[in-house]
């Protein structure tokens, strides 16, 4: 920092340099090397007096001992569905879009022991023992939501081969705190039964416009006021669809959790004395496994005792 200050007869330059005062460009010596007192260490920037600002922030660390469930759903995702010319009911490239970027969001944060996801909205679970961000909501959401949205403009190509992205999707969430594993599973079987219910009508809506001759507001007028047996019988008297028949994906959704697999490789290698060979070597990874089947009963949870932590 350079100080010039004018007097009668003579400029004095100042230059503060690690803590020292020097003289320079042929001013005259008036003073001697010292140390100066006001220099900007980092300590001190720290402790400025701007510092009071940090008081306003919130504090949103999730209480402890809780699963924290973030969801993530699509905004306006009907525009965007129609835009970019999802199949309806069900695009099968769009669901698998859709995991594929859940995939990518747990191997990023490996605290997630499931997620749950079922047309535009993916919820993850976070153990109830993570400290991951400090166990801050705002810190865990917006992480999440980032790599979650990058991950599905990254991997676009890969589904959509012939169809072009035409603006960036975007995707809102929350975060929800669960303390027992009873409250957590009724979450996730309220997601579950959520998909049932929209799958049904959606397939029953479509067919009777793909394949029925109506138009919207007639297919929305036959099913208004439907049960769940009034659209079976609708999909299986008229169109001869069996609705247990149609794809599990579509039907209960799509359940990510980490499965320890062996995997066995082949390794050129030199045994001491030998002469080198291949060799099979066999390792234990962790890696992301989806399921698509029924989460509200007990079999699934039996089946993978390791998701869920001990109440006590």
């Amino acid at each position: 920092m350079c100080v010039v200050k004018r007097t009668n007869t003579t400029q004095v330059c100042s230059l503060m340099v690690i803590g020292i005062t020097c003289r320079f460009l042929g001013c005259p010596r008036i003073g001697v090397v010292r140390h100066s007192a006001h220099l900007f260490t980092s300590s001190n920037m720290a402790k400025s007096k701007f510092e009071y600002v940090r008081n306003f922030e919130t504090d949103d660390t999730c209480l402890r001992n809780c699963y924290i469930v973030v969801r993530l759903d699509g905004r306006n995702f009907h525009r965007f569905a129609a835009q970019h010319n999802f199949t309806k009911p069900n695009d099968n490239r769009a669901l698998g879009l859709m995991s594929r970027s859940a995939h990518s969001v747990m191997e990023e944060l490996e605290d997630i022991t499931i997620a749950y996801g079922q047309s535009d909205e993916f919820s993850f679970v976070f153990k109830r023992t993570s400290n991951w961000f400090k166990r801050r909501a705002s810190k865990l959401m917006t992480h999440i939501s980032s790599q979650f949205s990058s991950s599905y403009v990254f991997y676009w190509k890969e589904f959509f081969e012939d169809q072009p992205l035409l603006y960036p999707p975007s995707f809102d969430g929350r975060v929800v705190l669960y303390p027992t594993n009873h409250n957590l599973r009724d979450y996730l079987s309220w997601r579950q039964a959520d998909c049932h219910i929209n799958n049904l009508y959606n397939t029953a809506f479509w067919t009777l416009i793909q394949r029925g001759g109506l138009n919207t507001v007639q297919a929305e007028d036959r099913l208004k006021g439907t049960l769940a047996a009034d659209k079976n019988e609708i999909l299986f008297s008229e169109f001869d669809i069996n609705y247990n028949n149609e794809s599990a994906v579509h039907r209960k959704g799509t359940t990510l959790i980490w499965e320890k697999r062996e995997e066995t490789v082949i390794k050129r290698m030199k045994p001491p004395g030998e002469e080198e060979k291949d060799v099979p070597v066999t390792s234990i990874k962790r890696k992301v496994q989806a399921y698509h089947c029924d989460i509200i009963g007990d079999q699934f949870w039996e089946e993978h005792p390791d998701v869920l932590e001990n109440d006590s």
